[in-house]
């Protein structure tokens, strides 16, 4: 295992479109496609529906990519993620590789509680969400192989599960903003804490509300405002109260997330996450990229780097706070790592 670490205002400047924009690449589609009689891992079963964004032609090396908690297969295509990688000469161009983008089994075009069953939506796990996501690949896109499973925040989480549970789909894998260790400290101590809040919420009606609980706008801002955004780059932001106040007011007026239910499932999925146990099945070249920054996943601990060490052909890149970087949100800027991914798939077989 090696560790990298580089200075980041080294890194080039993202000059695209804004972050949210988003860009259309070649052979760009959307479909969904159902898996039937889905069975989760409490036995329950589904015929599950799975939303997906596949980019360029299915002749080319497929590469997987995963997006965070309450993410969509859209959001990974914006201008400073997908508009780094899958454009012409970038690391993951859409006209040599087919790019394929689910939606996670909670969010999209992807079944979910609020389809109709509710509270009685199975409670999924990330191993649930990577079996559908297998089933998709495999017999939904005919996929034998993938040549990178990719994947940022769950996503990365993800991507370590698809390297222990299916390790010989893969050549290579990248997760990123994530370890390969128990859910724990923290990182789980804040979802619990955001999960009881909407839970513990009279509005909530056990699941059986008749409008979207009033704590669940603050649940989210707190959460995300704890646990994402960088001391550095929240101090540029705001160094007075008044602009900590002005910050804190914009978040609270943005639209809260659409669905309780949908919400609670998507964070309490991570409950039972870790991989660290089947470390020795992988099989794949890993690249981990995680910042230094990461309020969840805090370098401090070694938990990454020493289970890294027991990986053969593994390594990671740790990019160093500034007031550039953003926490947990680091990573979701591709010009933070994307040379770095495009020397590392060079140097795969």
């Amino acid at each position: 295992m090696r560790l990298v670490r580089r200075a980041a205002l080294l890194l080039p400047l993202l000059l695209a479109a804004p972050a949210g924009a988003q860009t259309a690449f070649p052979g760009q589609r959307e479909g969904t496609w159902t898996a039937p009689g889905f069975r989760f891992h409490s036995g329950e079963t589904v015929d599950l529906r799975q939303g997906y964004v596949t980019l360029g032609d299915p002749a080319n090396p497929a590469v997987l990519i995963l997006h965070g908690t309450g993410g969509t297969a859209r959001g990974m295509l914006a201008a400073n993620f997908g508009g780094q990688l899958f454009g012409p000469g970038q690391p993951l161009d859409a006209t040599r590789h087919f790019v394929v983008i689910p939606d996670s089994i909670g969010t999209g075009n992807s079944s979910k509680p609020s389809d109709g069953l509710r509270a009685a939506f199975p409670r999924y796990t990330y191993d649930d969400m990577v079996a559908a996501q297998h089933r998709l690949v495999t017999e939904g896109l005919g996929i034998r192989r993938l040549r990178l499973v990719l994947g940022n925040s769950m996503g990365g989480m993800m991507a370590w599960t698809w390297a222990t549970n299916f390790p010989d789909m893969m050549d290579a894998i990248v997760p990123m903003a994530s370890q390969p260790t128990a859910m724990s400290s923290r990182n789980w101590m804040m979802r619990r804490l955001m999960i009881e809040t909407v839970r513990q919420d009279p509005a909530y009606m056990g699941g059986n509300y008749t409008t979207q609980p009033p704590s669940l706008r603050i649940a989210n801002v707190m959460y995300g405002t704890g646990t994402n955004g960088g001391t550095l780059n929240l101090q540029r932001l705001a160094p007075t109260r008044e602009a900590a106040d002005r910050l804190v007011d914009q978040r609270l007026s943005a639209p809260p997330p659409r669905d309780a239910n949908d919400f609670l499932w998507q964070w309490d999925a991570s409950r039972d996450y870790d991989p660290e146990p089947r470390l020795d099945r992988i099989r794949a070249r890993v690249l981990a990229i995680n910042s230094a920054d990461d309020e969840r996943n805090p370098p401090e601990t070694g938990l990454t780097e020493r289970a890294i060490a027991r990986i053969p052909n593994a390594r990671l890149l740790l990019i160093p706070a500034s007031a550039e970087t953003l926490g947990h949100g680091t990573t979701g800027n591709a010009r933070f790592w994307r040379d770095d991914l495009a020397r590392f798939l060079a140097t795969l077989p």
